[in-house]
C-alpha cells in the first residue's frame, strides 16, 4: 500500500519512531526501512519503506509481514499488501500523524 504525504512537518524517521516503528536498514534504492512488531514475536509486523524526494514530499510503502523469508538465501516473504484489515487500520494512523504531527 502506498501513502503519499506533502512536505510533512516532521521528518519520516522522527514520526515513524513515535508511531512504534524502528529503523531496520537503508536500502540500495535510497529508502529507509522501519518495522513495527504487532505481537510479541518477530512476526508478524508491520513493515514500511520511506523515501523523500528533493521537494520534501514523502512516499512511504506500507505491508504486513506475516513470516520471515522460507528458504536460504532469499527476502521474499508471506505477507499483505492491500488495503484492508489490520493493514487498513495502522495506514489510517500513519496517516493522521503525518498529517498532524505531535512535534
Amino acid at each position: 500500500m502506498r501513502l503519499n504525504f506533502e512536505r510533512p512537518k516532521d521528518s519520516p524517521l522522527n514520526i515513524l519512531r513515535r508511531m512504534g516503528y524502528s529503523f531496520l536498514k537503508h536500502t540500495p534504492q535510497g529508502e529507509m526501512s522501519f518495522v513495527k512488531r504487532v505481537g510479541y514475536d518477530d512476526f508478524p509486523r508491520f513493515h514500511v519503506f520511506s523515501k523523500m524526494d528533493q521537494k520534501g514530499n514523502v512516499s512511504l510503502t506500507l505491508h504486513l509481514d506475516q513470516k520471515g523469508a522460507s528458504y536460504g538465501g532469499s527476502f521474499a516473504h508471506s505477507g499483505e499488501y492491500e488495503n484492508e484489515g489490520v493493514l487498513e487500520k495502522e495506514a489510517e494512523a500513519i496517516k493522521k500523524e503525518f498529517l498532524n504531527p505531535k512535534l
